[in-house]
């Protein structure tokens, strides 16, 4: 192993997202799929015009991603190929198939509310790119969008260690579905903290819940602000 130098007093940075580090960081385990996602976040910073997007053929012809790729295994072309099936299904990135000139072309773009109504405006003709046909296949939908890491942050606050590993660790306990309707019942009563989110999880574990609702035998019993009395009032007081 060739033993890196260091970093030069002035050099270019690649901006990433603090989301990145919180949310999406955690869960990537596949090195070639770290490596792709860090790649592309590179590639498109540093390009120019509208819409920013790169293709397989990009990815493919970058010698030094292909090089960073190269397992005992595998050929390179099937590692890349298999780690951008990952990070689509993932959420990370957006793919759609165009055409060029009569062949398939496969596009990606960063998983961006910016981006999503780009692809939107391709696939129905409203948006067009240079030498590039929308084709019949539409982008493949980012499984279980917002997680609970997005969902969080974009309707609670900000998204710190702290509170991503509670979020971590309330997933091994809950089905993800009960903690996304607890973060939307704490915004529906603007409670936007997460000791109240944890105090409603709890109490849908040990009182029942449907249909995201609180379960109680009398419309008192029912209110959220009960937390501000009952067990959970050291956690969730203003």
């Amino acid at each position: 192993m060739e033993q890196f130098k260091g970093f030069p007093a002035k050099m270019q940075f690649t901006p990433l997202p603090a989301l990145f580090f919180s949310a999406l960081l955690p869960q990537i385990s596949d090195i070639a799929e770290l490596k792709l996602t860090l790649h592309i976040f590179n590639v498109l910073y540093r390009k120019r015009g509208y819409p920013r997007f790169i293709t397989y053929r990009e990815l493919l012809g970058n010698a030094s991603l292909m090089s960073s790729l190269r397992q005992a295994a595998k050929p390179p072309g099937e590692v890349l190929h298999t780690a951008l099936e990952t990070a689509t299904h993932r959420g990370t990135i957006l793919h759609i198939v165009l055409d060029r000139d009569g062949l398939a072309e496969d596009v990606y773009f960063l998983n961006t509310e910016k981006d999503r109504q780009i692809v939107t405006k391709i696939q129905s003709g409203e948006l067009y790119l240079p030498g590039l046909k929308s084709g019949e296949q539409p982008y493949i939908e980012p499984e279980e969008q917002p997680d609970i890491f997005t969902l969080y942050e974009e309707n609670i606050g900000m998204l710190t260690p702290m509170i991503a590993d509670e979020l971590r660790e309330a997933e091994k306990v809950y089905p993800v579905t009960w903690i996304k309707d607890a973060i939307k019942e704490a915004v529906n009563h603007g409670k936007r903290k997460w000791s109240y989110i944890s105090a409603i999880l709890e109490h849908w574990l040990t009182e029942g819940k449907r249909d995201g609702t609180y379960r109680r035998d009398s419309a008192s019993k029912t209110s959220p602000d009960k937390y501000n009395k009952q067990k959970y009032g050291h956690m969730v007081r203003h």
